[in-house]
């Protein structure tokens, strides 16, 4: 069965079974105290208007019905069974009744609306006071007080104690979400601090191994090209000079990954320092280098940074560049490190060894987590890379 509102169609919410075990419990438990005579008032009770002996069974099946709305629609439910008990009133009444009724304002608090949750209480206070304090005035006699009493204990007491479980119920629900979004955000944590990880791994693998790569990229070229025994001698004694450099760096890279211990970088990270031993190693691939540097103390991740924008600038000077002199300028000014490299290039130009153009996106990276900046282009018949470094520590 379905009900379709505004053109889309949803399932009736069911009662719960829980809900059927009340309405039968508490109907045949209404009977059981319906036929030896248990009632709730005396025939002589002014009260009592409706004197039939089977009265009280009617208000005691009608909300006896309304249990299994306790769940699905507990405002409707309580309305009627207002009604039941209104009715029960006057009659002999039933003790049953009084209990379902009070599971009924129980059930409005803790299943219903936000709106009803706040509301119910407040009416059940209101008609407790007044139920207490009119009675005692109109008949000037303080037993009128026991009303007001009965009153709160039929509808006050479960109301206050249906907010006290739904306070409960709801601040258990916040923990729960608050918990699964820690969780959630943890592992968004993890997975952003392993792509972070693996982009540092590929850059300082990229930068560690190409330059040794691509001299022996070509100088095996041109060994096989040029039919010199001297030349060919030269060639495969730089091979061999870069293949060793390349696997002590491979080894080092390596056991940086399998060590547990927690360094970000390596135990024998590249200091400017070996910018002098960075450009003899590139003057003996044929390059023609320059370097000037004018800085002061620097800070290890500038330093790095500055180590690996200059060696992947060779790198390319060596695969793509013309025949020419290349120049390595580091200055430090205005709280930066600024680093320029510039070399031979003719549009045009095949390379003289293989590259899939990661080196410049690696030094781009490298800047800007630093908050610095990079530019790499033509520049007046030369090619020019130029990184401005931020000094995040002191001088």
């Amino acid at each position: 069965m379905a009900r379709t509102t505004g053109g889309a169609a949803r399932p009736l919410a069911r009662p719960h079974p829980d809900d059927w075990y009340i309405a039968v419990g508490g109907l045949l438990g209404g009977v059981l105290l319906w036929v030896p005579g248990i009632h709730a008032r005396v025939p002589s009770d002014e009260l009592v208007l409706w004197h039939a002996v089977w009265a009280p069974l009617v208000p005691l099946a009608v909300i006896a019905a309304c249990e299994p709305l306790r769940r699905i629609r507990p405002r409707l439910g309580l309305l009627i069974g207002t009604a039941a008990l209104t009715l029960d009133t006057v009659t002999l009444g039933s003790l049953a009744t009084v209990v379902l009724y009070t599971d009924l304002v129980y059930a409005a608090v803790l299943y219903g609306t936000p709106a009803s949750a706040r509301r119910v209480p407040w009416i059940a206070g209101f008609l407790t006071v007044l139920g207490g304090v009119v009675p005692a005035a109109l008949w000037r006699d303080p037993r009128g007080l026991l009303i007001g009493v009965g009153v709160g204990v039929v509808a006050l007491a479960p109301a206050a104690t249906g907010a006290l479980v739904r306070d409960h119920r709801d601040a258990a629900e916040s923990a729960r979400l608050r918990a699964e979004q820690t969780a959630l955000l943890a592992e968004m944590d993890r997975t952003q601090a392993v792509t972070a990880e693996r982009a540092r791994v590929a850059r300082e693998l990229h930068d560690m191994v190409a330059n040794h790569l691509s001299a022996i990229a070509i100088h095996s070229t041109a060994a096989l090209s040029l039919d010199d025994p001297k030349t060919s001698r030269d060639a495969l004694a730089v091979i061999r000079e870069n293949s060793v450099e390349g696997l002590a760096e491979m080894r080092r890279l390596i056991g940086i990954l399998r060590s547990s211990g927690g360094d970000r970088e390596p135990s024998a990270t590249p200091t400017l320092e070996g910018l002098t031993a960075l450009v003899e190693g590139a003057r003996v691939n044929g390059l023609d280098v320059t370097l000037e540097t004018d800085h002061g103390r620097v800070p290890a991740p500038v330093e790095l940074a500055a180590y690996r924008i200059v060696q992947e600038s060779l790198t390319n000077a060596l695969k793509h560049g013309a025949d020419g002199p290349v120049r390595v300028s580091l200055r430090q000014a205005d709280g930066s490190l600024r680093v320029r490299v510039t070399s031979p290039y003719r549009p045009g130009d095949r390379p003289r060894a293989p590259g899939s153009g990661a080196g410049l996106a690696g030094m781009r990276e490298r800047a800007t987590l630093l908050g610095g900046r990079f530019e790499a282009g033509p520049e007046a018949g030369l090619w020019a890379v130029r990184a401005e470094l931020p000094l995040t520590e002191g001088d």
